[in-house]
């Protein structure tokens, strides 16, 4: 995999920016000699980087946590997942449904 890809299904982050004044502004970065709107590839890969590397570390958290409730389904266990992941605000709302899909084909489930 080239240095600056990330899998398809990883969500590209929308242009966010504030700039005052009256005339209308565009959002963007310079990438290899070309303007961007959002994130560039490079942060895309360091962003997907840290999503994979923190589900490969919730792994054996959700496979311990399955088996203190083996009464709740695998859904549940990746919902109560999904939801102390976004208390956290460590991701996006998209990077976050990413991982708890990445965790789901990790997990088997």
């Amino acid at each position: 995999m080239d240095a600056e890809l990330a899998p398809t299904d990883f969500p590209w982050q929308k242009a966010v920016g504030i700039v005052p004044g009256a005339r209308p502004k565009v959002c963007a970065v310079l990438c290899d000699g070309v303007y961007v709107e959002g994130e560039g590839p490079a942060v895309r890969h360091q962003r997907w980087l840290l999503c994979e590397d923190l589900a490969r570390q919730l792994l054996p958290v959700a496979m311990k946590d399955a088996a203190k409730h083996p009464q709740e389904s695998s859904e549940e266990v990746l919902e109560r997942f999904q939801a102390a992941l976004a208390r956290k605000c460590w991701l996006s709302e998209d990077e976050l449904g990413w991982l708890v899909n990445r965790l789901r084909v990790l997990l088997a489930w």
